[in-house]
């Protein structure tokens, strides 16, 4: 490390030197019209102003003058220039003090008195000589400008137009000079501006890059009064726009080609190994150079940088929706428990039993002369005689005179009166434990609810927690690949929501929403398959977004048959496919008690229920519990049979709810796997727990589901599995179709039951 660190500061004065000698002399060589020659001292005292070391400045300024003209003249012209710069600027290191521009403009004003003396001398063109002066002057103005982003402020952020155009002159400048300087032939103009047309096009607008090699033909004009290299950089400029959104060796071969073109067909200048080596050696430097470097090179020109504003706006507006969505997560954990805690603890059996016993006593025992005898002496017979009545009132609904006992009838005047209270407080308190019962249901139910809103907003916290990463270079590369397909795209954002999902939003015209190649060129540039989630209009007028996102590993079709039980109307049975996002499916049968209006009714309404909860974003167990809670308030029976399954499509998981339906199959080439439910219909006690069972599927696999109608048609589960195991179509369609006709040529053609198949073909995207 020391030793490197050693090679560097050898070797860092002798690269200062060279790189400032040959600027110099490029710039000494440089003129307006042959007459003036105003950029050379222009550019040291900008380099001054700029830090640039006046140790390296001089030295280098002086050699590349000598080098430029070897006259006596012109060495007293170079050292008072050179005196002029270091005498100011080392007053100024002394005391400590920074050179404003004011300051610099007068030094490098002074610094030109023995030129203009010298020059006046000789030609007597005074008035031009002092005129040389001046352009200088602005030329060093327009050199700070360019600085101040280059080197002052660094590569971290986009030029503004007063900089780029700054750039441009100091280009034009440069390629004043550099027209002069040929070496038996080889062009050192044509390896300049190739390179920069090459890096332009590459990190750059279309529109910047034009102007630069208009710019750069515009340099030679001046120098030379020639507009020889105006339409060929122009051309050059053209061909690698046109070749932009492919390799770099595109670009590369078609300059290489027009080069040649214009030197063979319209022998615009000569042509020979020399001539063409310029362009051929540019394009190999292109191609070596780093993509990295042209993506740093892109945030100075290029406008995508014009949005990183608007892109840390939407991550802060995510990270402030975070913090509220968990704020209000516990508002709704917090109603959620207080709702709990308002339910009514129901009494024991014994506990009703013995208020029941102490209010008989108060309403008929009161008043009977024999009280004191049948509770005082015979208290403990006369209590549980009491009990047994009271225990076969709550289980039979009514106590009878059969079920005294003799002993009580023979002694006891009331047994009418205490029969009577018995049925009478026990049915009142029936009634009462079961509108307690409803209303502790409802509020379990607001309870559920309120905690499942709170999982819902705490899940969607965790989602919208992470930055977003902003992909810019893809981002160009689609609006460019689009352009060259003839779909005008303004604006593209890409960003990844997570390691596994891509997310691309475009603004397209009308016309060319529904371009199939907009998502062929989208899942080229992002390297993965994409798919089209939704549409809508923007708000500019004539153009539409497009919302595109990583495809899942699998996709799915289905199949469904059905058939009305026989003498019935409408069916009891309702099936659901229901896309809940990009990822998930959600398929279904709810097959309502019965058959008819009240089946059909009872299974909508089941179906609707999971739909909307699962939309909503709640989880398996609260969605079936708060819907078994619903259906359970019903004084009338309501029971429904629930199938459902949970498609993954990005890992292919299926996680099968059962409650009370038929056995569900997955079938595949070599092998068939049951799904099998024990649990109640949905509907018929308040606490119900479904199956549910995660199973992994392939490709080539299918789903099939089916209500009773069509299970009780063959004679056991394993019959219903041989006949699935037979069909041999893999159209989900047909294998449906198929499925229900077996089963209803097994009672002859006959439902006996409503009857519904539902069959899911998973495959690969």
């Amino acid at each position: 490390m020391n030793k490197l660190r050693k090679i560097n500061k050898f070797l860092y004065p002798i690269l200062s030197l060279v790189f400032f000698t040959l600027l110099f002399y490029i710039l000494l060589n440089a003129s307006i019209n042959g007459r003036l020659f105003p950029f050379a001292f222009g550019m040291l005292f900008a380099l001054t102003w700029a830090n640039q070391p006046v140790y390296f400045l001089a030295p280098a300024y002086i050699v590349a003058g000598l080098l430029h003209n070897l006259s006596v003249g012109y060495a007293i012209e170079l050292l008072v220039t050179i005196f002029v710069l270091v005498v100011p600027y080392f007053i100024h290191v002394l005391a400590k003090k920074n050179i404003k521009k004011w300051e610099l403009g007068i030094y490098a004003v002074l610094s030109q008195v023995a030129t203009v003396v010298l020059k006046s001398l000789a030609d007597g063109l005074v008035v031009l000589n002092i005129l040389n002066v001046f352009v200088g002057l602005a030329f060093m103005y327009v050199c700070i400008v360019f600085f101040e982003a280059m080197i002052i402020r660094g590569l971290t952020s986009k030029f503004t137009v007063l900089e780029i155009i700054s750039m441009f002159v100091i280009v034009m400048s440069l390629c004043a000079g550099l027209v002069n300087l040929n070496l038996f032939g080889f062009s050192f103009l044509k390896l300049f501006v190739a390179i920069l047309i090459f890096v332009f096009a590459s990190a750059s607008t279309p529109l910047l890059t034009m102007l630069l090699a208009i710019t750069s033909g515009l340099g030679a004009l001046i120098s030379t009064n020639s507009a020889l290299f105006v339409a060929p950089f122009a051309l050059w400029a053209l061909v690698c726009l046109v070749f932009k959104s492919k390799h770099r060796i595109f670009m590369a071969i078609s300059v290489l080609c027009i080069e040649v073109v214009i030197s063979l067909y319209f022998n615009i200048y000569a042509f020979g190994l020399v001539e063409i080596m310029p362009v051929a050696l540019s394009c190999l430097i292109f191609l070596i150079i780093p993509k990295r470097l042209l993506e740093n090179l892109a945030t100075i020109f290029n406008f995508s940088k014009d949005r990183l504003a608007m892109k840390n706006v939407v991550n802060r507006n995510r990270e402030l929706l975070h913090k509220r969505l968990s704020n209000l997560s516990e508002v709704f954990n917090d109603m959620n428990i207080i709702y709990r805690n308002m339910l009514k603890k129901g009494m024991t059996k014994e506990d009703v039993i013995e208020i029941l016993i102490g209010e008989i006593k108060e309403k008929i025992c009161a008043f009977c002369p024999e009280q004191n005898h049948c509770h005082c002496t015979f208290a403990e017979n006369t209590r549980k005689v009491f009990a047994e009545l009271i225990s076969i009132a709550f289980d039979r609904g009514k106590a009878t005179i059969l079920d005294l006992p003799s002993y009580l009838t023979s002694r006891c005047k009331q047994t009418a009166g205490i029969l009577g209270g018995i049925n009478s407080l026990t049915a009142q308190y029936k009634k009462y434990i079961s509108m307690a019962g409803d209303v502790d249901t409802s509020k379990l139910i607001i309870a559920d609810q309120l905690l499942g809103i709170s999982k819902v907003l705490s899940a969607l916290g965790k989602e919208v927690n992470s930055n977003i990463s902003f992909e810019t270079v893809r981002e160009n590369k689609i609006i460019d690949d689009l352009t060259y397909h003839n779909i005008v795209c303004i604006d593209a954002v890409v960003f990844e929501q997570d390691i596994h999902t891509q997310s691309v939003s475009l603004v397209v015209r009308n016309e060319d929403k529904d371009k199939v190649r907009i998502v062929d060129c989208v899942s080229k540039v992002c390297g993965k398959k994409m798919t089209l989630c939704e549409s809508f209009s923007s708000s500019r007028p004539n153009y539409t977004v497009l919302n595109l996102k990583t495809a899942p590993r699998f996709d799915c079709m289905f199949g469904v048959a059905q058939r009305t039980k026989n003498g019935s109307k409408v069916s009891g049975d309702t099936y659901s496919i229901l896309k809940l996002d990009g990822e998930r499916i959600l398929f279904a049968i709810s097959d309502g008690m019965g058959s008819g209006e009240k089946a059909e009714k009872i299974s909508e309404l089941s179906i609707s229920l999971v739909e909307n909860f699962y939309k909503a974003g709640f989880d398996n167990e609260l969605i079936l519990s708060t819907i078994n809670k619903l259906l359970n308030l019903h004084k009338e029976d309501i029971f429904s049979a629930l199938d459902i399954g949970i498609l993954d499509l990005k890992n292919g998981i299926v996680d099968f709810i059962k409650m009370a339906s038929p056995t569900s199959f997955i079938l595949n080439a070599d092998s068939i796997s049951a799904i099998k439910s024990t649990s109640l219909p949905m509907g018929i006690v308040s606490d119900v727990m479904p199956v549910v069972q995660k199973k992994v599927i392939s490709g080539t696999d299918l789903i099939i589901l089916a209500s009773d109608g069509v299970s009780d048609s063959f004679e056991s589960d394993e019959a219903f599995e041989e006949c699935v195991k037979e069909i041999k179509t893999k159209n989900p369609q047909e294998f449906a179709d198929e499925l229900l006709e077996r089963a209803l040529s097994n009672n002859n053609g006959y439902a006996v039951d409503d009857a519904s198949v539902l069959v899911i073909k998973l495959f690969e995207n």
